[in-house]
């Protein structure tokens, strides 16, 4: 291993109060001290290994804890509600990229955006654990989302500025760095349906608040090699006017919403839907925002626009892919034989079967791209085997198809997570990746956001299709899905040569 680098400026004070400025921070890419990348790399990927250790540590209580009885300690919402209020937390998790990207831009800069936001996800974890029933379902699922949004923009920009868009190691670190997140999404399940089964759901959210403190504690401790001058500043900052407009405009958001809760117009059953549509306008007006700014030259607005079609078919890969928390927890909780060896493994538990597989095969993959260099499949090759492979996993769902109720195999149910677990890798860190090396200047972490809006509406959009699946249509459901994401994936792939000439030398 290569010995870590230690220069004068590797020392210089970077928290609040120091006096430094951006210009004045150490240059991480020059760093090849943790595996031969920069130690910041490290410290991300920690921090997010133990967000995602409470986010799906929740998570996979939060579509039980909805829909089980008030006796079984639940809130005993309906099924559809249930589905639909996690696919619109799933939504609006990614859809608070959003504001993260645009926090990081303009107001704060990527790496204190990111800081605020470990803040807020903590607290939202101690609403769920601490606050009795709808309140704080409310109370903590907002924060939760607000923040895990925001952080998942910023770790992803912080993480990109920490290497050249040259630099032949970026999809490595991303793959090192979604092996980090993937061990809190193994450890954070496992840990909290035990709590769940032992104590209840409300201690299952607390061991989620606990993990979420020692990520920041984390964070804080390490922050120092994770700074640098291009995250710690704001790349287009607010004027003043700028400001009192944005003011202007929240307030404005903040009293429609409060509204059309209290008209009635928001249910549970159809917050998925509403979700999916402010996704849609959000990605829109994004997009039109970028590709209209003048801030932006003419290679950027041609690479910006490469993004679209890759944006649509990553919406389509994980509108299935989210079903993880929606339709298949229900069919995980129903019609999956889940006995082992006399003992009823928790349906919360199988959430765990994808980072497993993960664990084992992003080493693999980013050792993969690093070794086929420029050989490896362009980016939009990547997308599409992704988006195929995905709609494969869910015809294979099709022979199970007439299985009496908790008879279907787990090591059936498995095999289809393995097939999920390939065409993740193959789009979602090569996504993160991508996004980075096509973003403008001035739009860094939005353009970040951009990608991170395609799983947004995906996440929504599994809520949503969720109203649709019963065990009695599993076939068509699970046929036509399945062959949607198909025809997108071989679009894809027939559109990949002009894809590419707008991507202007970045594949």
């Amino acid at each position: 291993m290569p010995t870590p680098r230690t220069t004068a400026s590797d020392d210089v004070p970077t928290g609040a109060g120091s006096g430094a400025g951006p210009a004045a921070l150490p240059d991480p890419s020059q760093s090849r001290g943790f595996f031969g990348h920069p130690w910041g790399l490290a410290n991300l990927a920690g921090v997010e290994m133990w967000e995602r250790f409470s986010f799906y540590g929740m998570q996979a209580l939060l579509a039980y804890y909805l829909y089980y009885s008030v006796t079984d300690g639940g809130l005993g919402l309906s099924q559809t509600a249930a589905t639909s209020i996690v696919g619109a937390y799933g939504g609006l998790v990614y859809l608070s990229a959003v504001l993260g990207g645009w926090v990081a831009d303009r107001v704060l800069g990527a790496e204190r955006t990111l800081l605020a936001a470990a803040c807020l996800i903590m607290v939202g974890h101690i609403a769920l654990a601490v606050l009795p029933g709808l309140a704080g379902l409310a109370v903590g699922l907002v924060c939760v989302s607000l923040g895990s949004g925001s952080l998942k923009t910023t770790t992803s920009t912080v993480l990109g500025d920490l290497y050249a868009k040259t630099d032949q190691r970026r999809d490595a670190a991303f793959s090192i760095y979604y092996m980090g997140v993937n061990i809190g999404g193994l450890l954070g399940p496992l840990a909290t349906s035990a709590l769940w089964g032992w104590q209840g759901f409300h201690w299952g959210f607390g061991l989620a608040a606990i993990g979420m403190a020692a990520g920041l504690i984390q964070y804080i401790a390490l922050r120092r090699h994770t700074r640098s001058a291009a995250s710690a500043a704001p790349s287009n900052p607010l004027s003043p006017r700028e400001r009192r407009v944005w003011l202007l405009i929240l307030g404005v958001a903040l009293i429609v919403i409060g509204a059309t809760v209290l008209a009635g117009w928001v249910t549970a059953e159809n917050l998925s839907d509403i979700v999916v549509v402010l996704i849609i306008i959000a990605v829109i007006t994004l997009f039109a925002v970028i590709l209209s700014s003048r801030a932006i030259n003419r290679v950027e607005r041609r690479q910006v626009t490469s993004f679209i079609p890759l944006f649509l078919a990553s919406a389509v890969f994980w509108s299935l892919f989210q079903q993880q928390f929606t339709v298949l927890a229900i069919y995980a909780d129903q019609r999956l034989n889940r006995d082992l060896f006399g003992w009823e493994m928790p349906p919360s538990m199988v959430q765990s079967i994808n980072p497993i597989f993960i664990i084992v095969l992003a080493g693999v993959f980013a050792a993969m791209w690093v070794k086929l260099g420029d050989r490896q499949p362009s980016t939009p090759v990547k997308f599409a085997l992704g988006a195929g492979i995905m709609g494969i996993a869910f015809l294979c769902f099709i022979p199970l198809a007439g299985s009496a109720n908790g008879t279907i195999p787990l090591i059936a149910f498995a095999g289809i997570l393995l097939l999920f677990t390939i065409a993740e890798l193959c789009l979602s860190p090569v996504g993160q990746s991508l996004a980075t090396k096509l973003a403008p200047r001035a739009f860094h972490s939005q353009m970040v956001a951009l990608f991170f809006l395609s799983i947004s509406l995906g996440s929504a959009a599994s809520g949503s299709l969720s109203a649709f699946y019963n065990p009695s249509n599993e076939v068509p459901y699970f046929l036509i899905i399945g062959g949607a994401s198909i025809v997108v994936a071989v679009a894809l792939f027939l559109a990949r040569t002009p894809i590419l000439r707008l991507m202007e030398g970045v594949r």
